[in-house]
């Protein structure tokens, strides 16, 4: 074996123990998830629980109005919930219809703190300066929808102790477009399969921006996140400070998404540039975390740092995918059968991931037919990737094109 061909196994090794490392975890929270319960208990006693719920909301007056008569159709008591919607940075008739709906509507104009997170700040000091009285806090995205058990089950939630919730998250209306369906499929697998597993396994779920829920003392002691991707930040302190984000599996909001590629690219790049530099941030905090010595009784458990740290590192499901083929096709023509049979069942394992997510979400047909243009799905995605960790992309909280809009 001459010196090229043992560099090149040495590389598929490598690559082949990566992906062993990320799909075998991805593996064990699939297992783990099929044989988990789906249903929050309900509470004996009638609900308790008074909700603010708080909507930035950048013109959005074309989808504000599905959000406004979704309220009317909650099977919770109205005198337990308010809507406060923030108009930021509107030049539409955002707040003009969410005070026609008799919502409560705040207008804020700052050009140099732009984004969600400077908005929900500023509407969460509104609501402390004004006295507002709740016991926890749901956010939500203007273009969104929630279940009419939603707050019911947070109510039963937050009863059993539960301080932080995350609602199941999926694309509202997935069978307009192919990118749309791809996009449910993605999500059933990251905010529906995967929050399930760490549910069974003790970790932490995440927080993925949208259907959020916060009991009122955890906005007091810890200040909401301005960052691009405000969600995964405050995750990341919630759990560094002995927090854990429980999963409402049975309590769902359906957002518009993009119909397009063209659509979805200012919100990837988005996505992307906060993954990677919250990845460089807080991955070395988690390592440092997970084997330190326990300080105090807050602290969390090594297995909920552990788990933060592996989300960080596990990359879009469409890139562990086309990853996987591209290293069975790489074995079949360069490597030894140990290799082969490696790349086949790492490929066979992120199948076996791929359909569980989707038959748990219980995603419609259309996100199965999807399947079929994920490797156009890759390419755009590893040029978009190139393009941000080459700084060829910049994005701030620009309103994305949704295809309801």
């Amino acid at each position: 074996m001459n010196s090229i061909t043992l560099s090149l196994h040495i590389a598929l090794w490598l690559t082949g123990g990566f992906l062993t490392v990320i799909i075998g975890y991805l593996l064990l929270l699939t297992v783990a998830a099929w044989w988990t319960t789906k249903q929050t208990p309900r509470r004996a006693t009638g609900p308790t629980h008074r909700f603010a719920l708080l909507v930035p909301a950048h013109n959005e007056e074309k989808l504000l109005p599905a959000l406004l008569e979704n309220m009317r159709q909650l099977d919770y008591p109205q005198q337990l919930f308010t809507l406060y919607v923030v108009a930021d940075n509107c030049t539409d008739q955002t707040a003009a219809l969410a005070r026609a709906a008799s919502v409560v509507a705040y207008e804020r104009f700052d050009q140099i703190n732009i984004g969600k997170g400077y908005a929900l700040q500023w509407l969460l000091a509104q609501l402390q300066e004004a006295g507002t009285q709740f016991d926890a806090a749901v956010i939500l995205d203007a273009d969104s929808v929630i279940s009419p058990n939603f707050l019911t089950v947070m109510d039963a939630q937050l009863a059993s102790g539960a301080r932080v919730i995350q609602a199941h998250y999926a694309v509202l209306n997935p069978g307009r477009s192919w990118v749309m369906s791809l996009r449910a499929a993605a999500l059933a697998l990251v905010h529906y399969l995967r929050p399930l597993g760490r549910t069974a396994l003790g970790g932490s779920v995440g927080l993925k921006g949208n259907g959020m829920v916060f009991h009122r003392s955890i906005l007091a002691e810890h200040q909401w996140s301005a960052s691009v991707t405000e969600d995964i930040e405050y995750h990341m302190s919630l759990v560094l400070a002995g927090e854990r984000v429980t999963f409402a599996p049975d309590a769902t909001v359906w957002a518009e998404m993009p119909g397009t590629l063209h659509g979805a690219h200012s919100q990837n790049v988005r996505w992307e540039q906060g993954r990677l530099q919250l990845a460089v941030q807080y991955i070395p905090k988690l390592l440092r975390a997970t084997f330190a010595a326990p300080a105090k009784e807050t602290r969390p458990s090594r297995y909920v740092l552990f788990d933060s740290m592996m989300e960080h590192l596990i990359p879009p499901f469409s890139l562990v995918t086309g990853l996987s083929l591209i290293y069975l096709i790489l074995t079949v023509i360069w490597g030894t059968p140990t290799l082969v049979l490696l790349a086949s069942g790492l490929f066979i394992g992120q199948l076996v991931y791929i359909l569980a997510g989707l038959i748990l979400a219980r995603t419609p047909a259309s996100t199965y037919r999807a399947l079929l243009y994920a490797p156009f799905f890759v390419l755009w995605k590893i040029w978009l990737l190139v393009r941000v960790i080459g700084r060829s992309e910049q994005a701030g909280w620009v309103r994305t094109a949704r295809d309801g809009a």
